[in-house]
């Protein structure tokens, strides 16, 4: 038995499935953590499913610190959501304790394990289809945000450090093109540009942090559609998935990591930049979307500056990119030459399109202010 298959079989016999596994099988499209589907087989009942995933070490220095969060923050939605009246072993995830009832399995060489209840009868969507497709997400996250209204935010840890903290990207940007290890810079002083003009745009959300104007709240960082499982027969956002970078963080990061993602039509990686615009009839149907499901949570503040999150998340992601072209493309997955300067032109080419329609975007977030 080779070294991969001997730790799983250590693994699944860490927990207690109630029934007896009958197979684990790798599973989903993630990048970061390893996972796998696992079957049990009831003697009552058909099948039961599982999601085990190895929690990735690269990515997440303090696993205890992670699951500390999950862990709290789902025990607490649980709560709202029973007391509402809803299904709470479908609408939240619940983490399955180890045999040793500690949040989650070391294995023998290391690594981290937890363990969450597969939602049955839902799918998960990679790409926003239909507008409707991307309403349900807007409201499964909103809902996100009105159910966890009251968690005090800064009792949770941070699992990525400086994670959407736009001062903290343009400083690194700013020391990789100082650096300019690789001798790139020469050949992208045009994106470089576009970063330097939009300086001060970098702590426009945390100036207003700083001056009370926006409260610190629980966040996801990660909403794109494909973290929300939907309804296979009603195609409306059952359950928010990947909790690993929920901290504590502004709603609009939430909200303008969505429209990034969702209100354009284009591949994230483009090369012809003519392709590349923001739908603002997706950006107000997910606007509308998002805040039926907060239902009032968010101050008058908060629904000023959504657009400034659409705008932040989208320079913030074009930074990261290019910053990584310039630093050798160690963080993000490359396909060809130049993928991270395709990335971040598409990014950029986003940002500029934004600022062409800034009118139509406050007028959109003006609608719902109390």
């Amino acid at each position: 038995m080779v070294q991969a298959e001997q730790t799983l079989q250590e693994v699944l016999g860490a927990f207690d499935f109630g029934a007896p596994v009958v197979g684990a099988i790798r599973y989903g499209h993630g990048h970061i953590n390893d996972t796998f589907v696992v079957h049990t087989q009831p003697e009552d009942r058909c099948c039961c499913r599982f999601i085990l995933q190895r929690m990735s070490a690269a990515a997440f220095k303090r696993p205890d610190q992670l699951m500390e969060n999950i862990i709290n923050v789902t025990d607490y939605l649980g709560r709202q959501i029973q007391a509402a009246g809803g299904d709470r072993s479908r609408e939240a995830m619940e983490v399955l304790r180890p045999r040793d009832g500690r949040p989650y399995y070391t294995d023998s060489l290391g690594g981290a394990w937890r363990v969450y209840p597969f939602v049955e009868h839902t799918v998960c969507r990679q790409t926003a289809d239909t507008p409707e497709l991307f309403a349900a997400s807007g409201r499964a996250f909103g809902r996100f945000q009105r159910l966890l209204k009251d968690y005090p935010a800064d009792t949770l840890h941070e699992t990525i450090p400086l994670f959407h903290d736009t001062e903290d990207r343009l400083k690194k940007f700013k020391a990789a093109v100082e650096a300019d290890a690789l001798g790139r810079a020469k050949d992208c002083q045009t994106e470089i540009g576009f970063v330097l003009a939009r300086e001060a745009d970098c702590s426009v959300a945390l100036d207003a942090m700083r001056a009370g104007k926006l409260p610190l709240r629980v966040t996801h960082n990660d909403t794109k559609l494909n973290n929300v499982l939907m309804d296979e027969e009603t195609g409306e956002g059952v359950c928010i998935i990947d909790l690993d970078t929920v901290m504590p963080g502004l709603v609009l990061y939430d909200f303008g990591d969505s429209i990034r993602f969702g209100a354009n039509h284009s591949a994230e990686d483009e090369r012809d930049l003519s392709k590349v615009r923001l739908d603002v009839d997706l950006f107000a149907a997910y606007t509308a979307a998002f805040l039926e499901g907060v239902e009032g949570a968010l101050t008058d503040a908060e629904i000023a500056y959504l657009p400034w999150g659409a705008k932040l998340m989208t320079l913030e992601c074009g930074m990261r990119f290019l910053t990584d072209h310039l630093e050798g493309d160690h963080y993000f997955h490359i396909a060809r030459e130049g993928h991270n300067l395709d990335r971040c032109r598409t990014q950029f080419k986003l940002v500029a399109d934004m600022e062409a329609r800034w009118t139509e975007l406050e007028a959109i977030a003006a609608q719902y202010r109390k």
